[in-house]
């Protein structure tokens, strides 16, 4: 099914663990530690380790995406953090380096990454909590708390004026659809074959002209952060924590809540899913019916973004995402597009 594409040389994964390793020393070397155990613990979006001091405090290195943001779009994302914990918002806890700066530049694998360090928040993924528990009444609750939290997270994003030189990129029409979309231009995944492509790009364009048509209003549109899934969530108790604000950026909220609901769109338990977090939503703010007649349109194109995303991202491409997220949108895209008429 998918397309082919040019075979290329894979780097020795030990070697390439060594050399994260090193540079995360290099980095961690711009912090007041006494650093006892670093170990690296994913390899995404940002190269993240688990960093533990002699005095048994723990924090998280990020070794940032080169060309994914500027240094202007990674302090912007601090400032975002802080005014969002000064409002009540559990997040995560930017660590300065000794010098008062939040990012240093390393050398990794050839690459020059922007590295900073927050402090680690322990915890459940809620990702985890919600498929422990199945089918039972708490799963429900975990939606509504996190539909409480979405709505705690745009209240503050609406009230508050970022400083001069806040700088965030937008997933409006242009961001999501455009020429080229913010996480890549979908149409042309190396995982998919001619015809699918083509497909995909003749979504594009009605894709982008309801967006286009869409509010922007404080009801509707501010700052998101635009992968808020139970896999971005850490449960502390009766707390909810959220993490891995790299996505973050001017969007709609219905976006917001269809990237929530993104991963059980399958599930025979998506539609009490769906409710409970809209209800925990509108425990702290208004979402009204328009927009939710939008989810599923939502859902569609995060749909098509993360086979965008993938593309680029070839260490991620196993076990047929990509196929699975294309007979996602075969599957749904008429029709959805057809309610949105």
């Amino acid at each position: 099914m998918a397309g082919s594409s040019a075979s290329v040389i894979e780097p020795d994964p030990n070697a390439l663990r060594q050399e994260h390793e090193c540079a995360a020393g290099r980095a961690l070397a711009h912090w007041n530690l006494r650093v006892r155990e670093v170990a690296r613990v994913s390899v995404s979006e940002n190269i993240a380790f688990r960093v533990l001091d002699a005095d048994g405090r723990c924090f998280v290195l990020r070794l940032h995406r080169p060309g994914y943001h500027s240094r202007e779009e990674l302090l912007s994302e601090r400032t975002w953090t802080a005014a969002l914990a000064a409002s009540g918002v559990r997040v995560p806890v930017a660590v300065p380096t000794r010098r008062g700066g939040h990012f240093v530049r390393v050398p990794v694998a050839g690459e020059r990454r922007y590295a900073g360090l927050l402090e680690w928040v322990e915890g459940t993924m809620l990702a985890q909590a919600i498929a422990e528990d199945g089918a039972r009444a708490s799963t429900a609750a975990h939606f509504q708390a996190l539909g409480e939290l979405m709505a705690a997270m745009h209240g503050q994003a609406v009230g508050w004026q970022p400083p001069s030189g806040f700088r965030r990129h937008a997933l409006d029409a242009d961001g999501l659809m455009g020429e080229q979309p913010f996480w890549g231009r979908f149409w042309e995944s190396p995982y998919l074959d001619r015809a699918e492509n083509r497909r995909l790009e003749t979504l594009r364009r009605p894709i982008h002209d309801i967006l286009a048509r869409q509010s922007k209003t404080a009801g509707a549109y501010s700052l998101i952060h635009a992968d808020l899934h139970p896999g971005n969530v850490v449960v502390d108790g009766a707390s909810l924590h959220v993490i891995d604000f790299d996505d973050a950026g001017f969007g709609w909220h219905a976006y917001e809540l269809a990237v929530a609901l993104h991963a059980y769109r399958s599930s025979p338990a998506y539609a009490a899913r769906r409710d409970a977090l809209l209800a925990g939503y509108r425990r702290r703010r208004a979402f009204d019916d328009e927009h939710l007649r939008l989810l599923p349109l939502f859902g569609l194109i995060r749909s098509l973004a993360s086979i965008g995303w993938t593309a680029s991202r070839p260490e991620h491409e196993h076990g047929g995402r990509t196929a699975a997220l294309m007979r996602d949108v075969d599957q749904s895209a008429e029709r959805i597009l057809a309610d949105c008429r």
